[in-house]
C-alpha cells in the first residue's frame, strides 16, 4: 500500500480508530496546530487523543449515546476537529452547520436532523443564530468554546470546559465507557449528516457511515503522494466534505495540519506555516492571480514587460506540455528564466514549499491553471460532492488541465448514454437523504449508481471532465443550450471581474451580469484618462466602464460558439451574498434567484 498507510498493520475501519492510532503512532509535536493573536500553538499526537477522549467522556456523563446526533456550527478550530472524533467514538452522528447558513437552515438542519446538543464556537455566530438556536425547543445542551460567549439567559448553555470537567467525573465513575464505544463501532454506523446547500429548495441530510469514509481515506492515501512530513493549512469549511475528508485523510498519513479560520488570514499563514500541500477551492487562485497580475503590470517600464514576458512564455510552455508535446530547447530556455526571474516570486507567495494545491467545488480555467503550472505550483483539479465525499482527482504524474482527473481506487465513474450525467457508484457514496426517501431513490438507481446532476464526457485516457450542471443548463430563444459555468470560467480570467453570472434563458443571446473588481476597474479607467469619481451605482451607469469590462468579456468568449459568446454585460455595484439569498453557504450561485431578481437587467442585456 502506498504512503503512511504502510505502517498500519491492519487499515482501520472506522474513522475514530484511523485517527487515534496515526496520531498515536506518528505523536508528532505539531500534529495540530493554531494561532492566538501573533503566536502558534501545537498540539502533539497523544495530546490531542486524550483532549478527544476527555470531551468525549464528558458527552457520556451528559447522557449522549450511540445515534444521537450532535451538531456543530464554528469557524476552523482544533475543538472542531476535537469534538467531531469525540462524536463519533461514541458512536454518535456529527451534524455540521456552515456559520454563514441562513438563520431559517439553521434551524431547519437542527429541527429536521433532531439534535440533542450543539456546539458553537462564540460571540460571533451566537449573535447570527441566536434566533434559530433558542426556538429549538429538543436541544439539550449549547456548548461555547470560548467561555466569554455564553450567554447568561439560557439554562442550557454550557462551556467546553464544562464538558470536560464533567468528563473528568465520569471517568472517576466508568473509565472505560469510551473505550466500550470504541470497541463497538460498526463501519455501518452512521458517522454525520451533512445537510446539502441547496440552491433551490430545502436543505437535505445527506447520511454518510463509517464506511463511506474510510474507504475514501484509504482510496485517496493510495492516489497521491501524502507524506508524514507535510504540512497542511486548513482554509476551507470542516463543516464542507471537502476539508472533512481531506483533514481525516492528512490525520491518517500523520500530516502536520494547521488551522486558518478566515479567508482573510491565508496571506500571512501561508508565509508563516509554508505548506507542502494544500486544498483549496478557484475563487482563491482567481485572487492570487489577479493580485500577483496587478502587482506585476503596475512595476512598470522594463518591469512590467519582463512580467508580461514570463505570463506568455509560461502559458506556451504548460501549454505544450499539457498536450504531451515537445518543448524546444528555445522555449525551455525561456521558462527557466522566466522561472528565475518571475515564478520564483509566486511560489514564495504560497510559502515557497507547495508540492502541490488539490483544487476542487467548480472548474477553474485553463489560463490560470497554465499559469501556476508553468510557475512551479501544481493544481490538481479534482471532483467530489456531499453525496460521495471526493471521487476522483488528476495526480502529480497523470494530470490533464481542465479535467477533474482519473477516480480513485475502487469508485466506478461512467457517463450516461441519454444525457451524458456524470454518475457515481462506489463505497464512498452515501446511504440516502435522512428521512427522505422519495429524494434518495431519485439521486440512487436501482444499480447503485449515484445520480451527480453534473454533465461531463471522459476522453480515451480515463479523464473526466465536467461541462456544466443540468439544471444550470439553459435555452435560449433560437433553441441553444447554454452551459453557463464554462463562460463563466473564462470571464473569471479578467482581471477586471469579480464575479460573473452568464444569464439569458429565453432570450435571444447570451449576458452576464459582472460584479467588478472595482480597484482594477478604477485603475484601468484612470489609466484611459476616464473620471472615475462617483459612487458605484453611478459607476455602473458609466458607459465608458460598462464598454470597457464588455470589451474584455467579449474578447474571453470569443472562441466560443456565436451562440454561447458575451455579447453585453450589466455592471453591479456590491457582491452577491449569502445574505441576500443569492448565494448558498458553499458560494454556489442561486440561478433562480438571480434570475428573478435582475429580469428587467436581463431583459436589457439579453433581449426578451
Amino acid at each position: 500500500m502506498a504512503n503512511n498507510l504502510a505502517g498500519f498493520e491492519n487499515i482501520p475501519q472506522t474513522i475514530p480508530h484511523f485517527c487515534f492510532e496515526s496520531f498515536r503512532r506518528h505523536n508528532k509535536s505539531d500534529a495540530l496546530a493554531y494561532k492566538i493573536e501573533s503566536t502558534w500553538n501545537y498540539i502533539n499526537g497523544e495530546a490531542v487523543i486524550e483532549r478527544i477522549k476527555r470531551i468525549a467522556m464528558g458527552l457520556a456523563a451528559l447522557g449522549v449515546k450511540e445515534g444521537d446526533r450532535v451538531a456543530i456550527i464554528s469557524e476552523n478550530r482544533p475543538e472542531w476537529s476535537f469534538v467531531d472524533l469525540a462524536i463519533l467514538s461514541l458512536r454518535a452522528v456529527n451534524v455540521p452547520i456552515y456559520t454563514t447558513q441562513a438563520v431559517e437552515q439553521i434551524r431547519f438542519i437542527l429541527e429536521n436532523s433532531g439534535a440533542k446538543m450543539l456546539f458553537i464556537s462564540g460571540k460571533k455566530i451566537w449573535k447570527h443564530a441566536e434566533n434559530a438556536i433558542r426556538s429549538v425547543e429538543q436541544l439539550e445542551k449549547v456548548v461555547f468554546f470560548d467561555a466569554d460567549g455564553r450567554p447568561d439567559d439560557d439554562s442550557r448553555a454550557v462551556t467546553l470546559a464544562d464538558v470536560e470537567k464533567a468528563g473528568d467525573e465520569h471517568r472517576k465513575i466508568d473509565a472505560d465507557v469510551v473505550e466500550r464505544s470504541l470497541a463497538e463501532i460498526e463501519t455501518t454506523d452512521l458517522a454525520t449528516i451533512i445537510y446539502t446547500s441547496g440552491t433551490t429548495g430545502e436543505p437535505k441530510g445527506v447520511m454518510l457511515t463509517h464506511e463511506n469514509f474510510v474507504s475514501n481515506i484509504v482510496a485517496i492515501s493510495k492516489g497521491l503522494p501524502i507524506r508524514s512530513t507535510d504540512r497542511s493549512l486548513a482554509v476551507l469549511p470542516l463543516s464542507h466534505i471537502f476539508e472533512r475528508t481531506v483533514f481525516y485523510v492528512l490525520c491518517a498519513n500523520g500530516v502536520s495540519i494547521h488551522y486558518c479560520a478566515a479567508f482573510d488570514q491565508i496571506a500571512s499563514h501561508l508565509q508563516e506555516v509554508k505548506p507542502t500541500i494544500m486544498t483549496a477551492v478557484p475563487r482563491l487562485f482567481e485572487q492570487v492571480y489577479h493580485k500577483i497580475v496587478k502587482k506585476g503590470k503596475s512595476a512598470g517600464g522594463w518591469k512590467t514587460k519582463l512580467f508580461d514576458w514570463a505570463l506568455i512564455v509560461g502559458q506556451e510552455y504548460w501549454a505544450v506540455k499539457d498536450n504531451h508535446g515537445r518543448v524546444s530547447p528555445s522555449l525551455a530556455a525561456k521558462h527557466a528564466l522566466a522561472n528565475r526571474l518571475v515564478f520564483s516570486k509566486w511560489r514564495d507567495g504560497v510559502g515557497g514549499h507547495l508540492r502541490f494545491f488539490v483544487s476542487g467545488g467548480a472548474p477553474l480555467s485553463k489560463k490560470l491553471s497554465y499559469a501556476f503550472w508553468a510557475a512551479g505550483i501544481p493544481i490538481l483539479q479534482g471532483y467530489g460532492m456531499t453525496e460521495a465525499c471526493v471521487t476522483c482527482a488528476n495526480r502529480p504524474e497523470d494530470s490533464k488541465v481542465g479535467s477533474i482527473g482519473t477516480p480513485f481506487e475502487g469508485i466506478e465513474m461512467k457517463i450516461a448514454v441519454k444525457d451524458s450525467e456524470v454518475l457515481i457508484r462506489g463505497k464512498n457514496v452515501m446511504q440516502g437523504y435522512y428521512n427522505n426517501p422519495e429524494a434518495t431513490a431519485l439521486a440512487i438507481d436501482d444499480e447503485g449508481f449515484y445520480h451527480t446532476g453534473d454533465v461531463g464526457y471522459v476522453d480515451t485516457d480515463g479523464h473526466f471532465f465536467i461541462t456544466d450542471r443540468i439544471k444550470d443548463l439553459f435555452k435560449l430563444s433560437n433553441g441553444k443550450y447554454v452551459a453557463p459555468l464554462q463562460v463563466e470560467s473564462l470571464l473569471k480570467q479578467s482581471p477586471l471581474v469579480s464575479q460573473p453570472v452568464v444569464v439569458g434563458s429565453g432570450r435571444k443571446q447570451v449576458g452576464a451580469l459582472i460584479v467588478p473588481d472595482w480597484d482594477a476597474l478604477k485603475e484601468a479607467m484612470k489609466d484611459d484618462g476616464v473620471d472615475v469619481s462617483g459612487s458605484r451605482e453611478e459607476l455602473c451607469e458609466n458607459p465608458q466602464f460598462i464598454k470597457r469590462v464588455q470589451r474584455d468579456a467579449v474578447e474571453l468568449t470569443r472562441e466560443l460558439s456565436d451562440y454561447e459568446r458575451v455579447k453585453r454585460v450589466y455592471l453591479l455595484p456590491r457582491e452577491f451574498s449569502i445574505d441576500k439569498g443569492e448565494m448558498t453557504p458553499t458560494l454556489k450561485i442561486k440561478r433562480n434567484v438571480i434570475d428573478e431578481k435582475y429580469e428587467e437587467a436581463i431583459d436589457e442585456i439579453c433581449g426578451s
